[in-house]
């Protein structure tokens, strides 16, 4: 297609009505690096909540390298994981699907029958395709057996764990379970994988330790060897979640406990992936994203982080569950220091991606929307206008509308209850509320404790009237409803 001059298109504009400044931001949104097309890495944290990094800020330890990426790169204030719980979210960052669609739900056990169908297109398929080297090192957790692990969802490379690192037959204490009664027994041998194989096994706490550093070590490595290239890293940290495992150089160093410490070694970690980016000379065509798949777990007292000033933290559809922080970072493209308080969901971010390097959209529907503009102009307008937040298998337990969110009625894990909350690494009494049709403006009150519901019945209506496309499209449990366009998940035998 042959290219206009910005003077071509002010004459266009003019004649079809519409204003150079709309123009000129849907070429910005929709800006592509076809001839030198930037590296990416994502580094996606688990269980870290929306207080514990940047602003609001809630707890006493340092994060020297995750500040230096505000000041250079963009903090988002409004992202959205798309559940709040582990493979659901960590579905929707790599497809740009909701998980219901996929036929995906809840946390995926060692032994469970379901994992992302590799019919799927993730987003290091269709780099791989466009030339790009692909890995991935930490957490996977979209198919807990073989043949259902990353080097079939396009990944060239794979060093981590299959799933969450808390299910082995480990007690809270560290220490192996011989009690047949305890639950955690079931669990088998955690394995490390590389490739498709067992490396070995991670067997205590010890062992835990060592794996920031491992997985650290392993993205500093592929960074070099693929410097030359084109790359897509997605690293996967296990930690900030439960049990913490911080290692011996950074145990007990940060004065603010165990978490304290992790998270300081997970900002070291930061560090060393950002260092290795600037010295292949690669820092002015490398997107850096650092976020987390959901909120805090609360329940784990000082083992758990901080939601901020939100309500509720994960497990539920509160926004202390599904608000997370999101740093991005592109020296040259990016205004440094930043901010953007428009709304945006992990859903976003692989058509974003996708539209930015110049590679085609997956060939099957999905949710996600280029927030492209926003990293151009961050007081734009979002192009994510909605956003559905279901939970448990298939339950649409929330919707939202610009700044209203609907809250319809459901049972929902709280942590405000006594006993809710455990201490030094052992969880509290699981329980739950019943909640009742609730609104709220997220705008006015992001902690969502006004409900407005009485005063804004058309308000009510129109968000209903949402939900029932969603529930068409997607299915909803909490009313027996069927999706009409949903997509298996795989069966793993």
């Amino acid at each position: 297609m042959q290219k206009r001059s910005w003077f071509q298109v002010a004459c266009l504009s003019f004649i079809i009505g519409i204003s150079l400044s709309d123009i000129k931001a849907q070429i910005r949104q929709n800006r592509v690096f076809k001839d030198n097309p930037p590296n990416i890495v994502i580094i996606n944290m688990d269980d870290m909540g929306y207080g514990d990094i940047g602003q609001p800020r809630t707890k006493n330890y340092k994060t020297p390298n995750l500040d230096k990426m505000i000041e250079r790169g963009m903090q988002f204030s409004n992202c959205y994981a798309v559940q709040a719980v582990c493979s659901p979210s960590r579905t929707a960052l790599l497809t740009g699907c909701y998980p219901n669609r996929l036929g995906i739900s809840g946390a995926l056990m060692p032994w469970s029958t379901t994992a992302l169908n590799p019919k799927e297109e993730t987003l290091a398929a269709i780099l791989k395709e466009y030339g790009y080297k692909t890995g991935i090192v930490g957490k996977w957790h979209l198919g807990s057996k073989p043949p259902y692990w990353p080097l079939r969802y396009g990944f060239e490379e794979f060093l981590g764990l299959p799933y969450s690192h808390d299910m082995w037959p480990v007690d809270y204490d560290g220490k192996p379970i011989t009690d047949s009664s305890n639950w955690k027994i079931k669990y088998p041998k955690l394995p490390l994988i590389e490739a498709d194989s067992v490396l070995r096994y991670i067997e205590t706490p010890e062992d835990l330790s060592q794996l920031t550093e491992l997985f650290t070590e392993r993205a500093v490595d592929f960074i070099e060897r693929n410097k030359d290239t084109r790359y897509f890293l997605y690293m996967a940290h296990i930690m900030p979640h439960v049990p913490l495992a911080p290692s011996p150089k950074f145990k007990g160093k940060s004065g603010a406990g165990m978490y304290g410490d992790v998270m300081e070694e997970l900002d070291w970690s930061v560090g060393q992936v950002l260092d290795k980016i600037a010295s292949t000379g690669n820092n002015r065509n490398t997107i850096v994203i650092v976020t987390s798949d959901n909120g805090p777990w609360l329940t784990f007292g000082n083992h758990a982080g901080s939601a901020g000033n939100l309500k509720e933290a994960k497990g539920t559809i509160w926004d202390g569950g599904v608000k997370v922080p999101f740093i991005i970072q592109w020296p040259g493209e990016i205004q440094p220091g930043s901010k953007c308080n428009r709304f945006i969901t992990h859903l976003d971010i692989m058509p974003t991606l996708l539209t930015v390097c110049g590679a085609r959209l997956p060939k099957k529907r999905i949710d996600g929307v280029n927030i492209g503009s926003l990293l151009i102009d961050p007081k734009t307008e979002s192009p994510r206008r909605e956003f559905a937040y279901y939970y448990d298998r298939n339950c649409l337990k929330a919707i939202r509308s610009g700044k209203w969110k609907l809250v319809f009625p459901h049972e929902s894990q709280t942590y405000s209850k006594e006993n809710a909350i455990g201490n030094d690494g052992k969880p509290g009494t699981y329980s739950s509320a019943n909640v009742e049709i609730s609104l709220f403006d997220l705008e006015a009150d992001p902690g969502e404790t006004n409900n407005m519901a009485e005063q804004n019945p058309k308000v009510i209506e129109s968000l209903k009237n949402l939900a029932r496309k969603y529930r068409s499209d997607l299915g909803d449990d909490l009313l027996q409803t069927k999706g009409a366009n949903v997509r298996p998940a795989a069966v793993v035998e």
